[in-house]
């Protein structure tokens, strides 16, 4: 069994894992909606907490106040969408990152690291440059991301498999092989096309930017995030039996099989749709498992809906640094995220060494 809480927790920690789920999300949630609240503040036109909940409420209500038609604008259509999408996003890979580490029984996997968002890339860069799923309307490229998630999850959950048993080190090797090689495919895909337009839009997915976002983009990915959340919190226990192993689920009575296949589905689905409206902004699923273990525990009933609210609050302030660390140039959120993912991974290999070492 993979062990991903420290071995001695300090004694605040114990209190924390003691406190009843509905009041640290509610706590959480009390962050998360400050976090919002000041995030959509920050910019180059200066906004007080004060008018922006204003503008929200008359918006709500119908109403009107002594605001400019600049400041609503700013708030309404410019503002608001990007914060909201950037809570929902870090939310959604997030719960991604908890539920993908219990299945393959690996602390170091999340949907860019294995790859995955690679694949998601791949199939909207297709969709883009190609036409292809156009009678899907709006939610074309969300498919074509979707579809190549599962296809790149298939193929390095089989590699990893390879021999009959789940291999961690494979996997992470796997899944950098396949997430170079999707690369490699979304460039020749840009290249080769005679859309020029794609070019710019395939670096933005590849770098991770919430620049531009829409009211319309919000829709599709709260409602999977919301489905997606439920449904792995719902089967949280299973997943525990999983992070035991196999064959101690099986004891248990989970179906490992079809629970696995089902979680592959639901997986993919939430990568591919935040990362259609997103990018690949990398080790968001990978840092924040990590940090909520460490204060939660390790039950899934707690720490994915925990990871949700703490992920959410994580992208915000991540999205704020990366369009005001060096205004009036901004940043791809995917690179900041990199930044300080990069040598958490390193921290993380160590860390697994050393236990390594320490069971020798």
């Amino acid at each position: 069994m993979t062990t991903f809480a420290p071995n001695a927790p300090a004694t605040w920690r114990e209190q924390l894992r003691h406190l009843p789920l509905l009041i640290v999300a509610s706590l959480l949630g009390a962050i998360l909606i400050l976090s919002l609240t000041l995030a959509v503040t920050i910019g180059p036109v200066d906004l007080s907490m004060l008018t922006v909940w204003q503008i929200a409420l008359a918006k709500l209500t119908g109403t009107s106040g002594d605001w400019t038609p600049a400041q609503e604008n700013i708030v309404v259509l410019l503002r608001s969408p990007r914060v909201l999408l950037a809570a929902v996003v870090g939310g959604g890979l997030a719960a991604v990152g908890v539920a993908m580490q219990a299945v393959v029984r690996n602390p170091l996997a999340d949907p860019y690291v294995l790859g995955i968002s690679s694949g998601a890339s791949v199939g909207a860069v297709l969709v883009l440059g190609t036409g292809a799923l156009g009678f899907l309307g709006i939610y074309a490229v969300s498919a074509g991301a979707f579809a190549g998630a599962v296809a790149s999850f298939t193929v390095v959950f089989l590699v990893a498999t390879a021999g009959g048993q789940l291999s961690p080190l494979r996997l992470v090797l796997a899944g950098m092989a396949c997430g170079y090689s999707l690369s490699g495919l979304t460039s020749l895909i840009v290249l080769t096309s005679e859309n020029r337009e794609l070019a710019r839009t395939a670096m933005e997915w590849l770098l991770g930017s919430l620049g531009g976002a829409a009211w319309s983009d919000l829709g599709l990915p709260a409602a999977v995030l919301l489905v997606g959340t439920l449904w792995l919190t719902l089967n949280g226990r299973a997943l525990n039996a999983l992070l035991a192993g196999d064959e101690t689920a099986r004891t248990l009575g989970v179906d490992v099989g079809r629970l696995r296949v089902t979680l592959f589905i639901v997986l993919s689905l939430l990568t591919g749709v935040m990362v259609a409206v997103s990018g690949a902004i990398g080790f968001v699923g990978l840092v924040i498992p990590h940090v909520v273990r460490m204060l939660v525990g390790t039950d899934h009933r707690r720490v994915l809906p925990v990871s949700v609210l703490v992920g959410a609050i994580f992208l915000v302030w991540v999205d704020v640094v990366a369009r005001m660390a060096f205004a009036p140039i901004e940043l791809p959120v995917g690179v900041i995220t990199a930044l300080l993912g990069g040598p958490f991974f390193v921290w993380m290999l160590a860390s697994q060494r050393l236990k390594t070492r320490g069971s020798a």
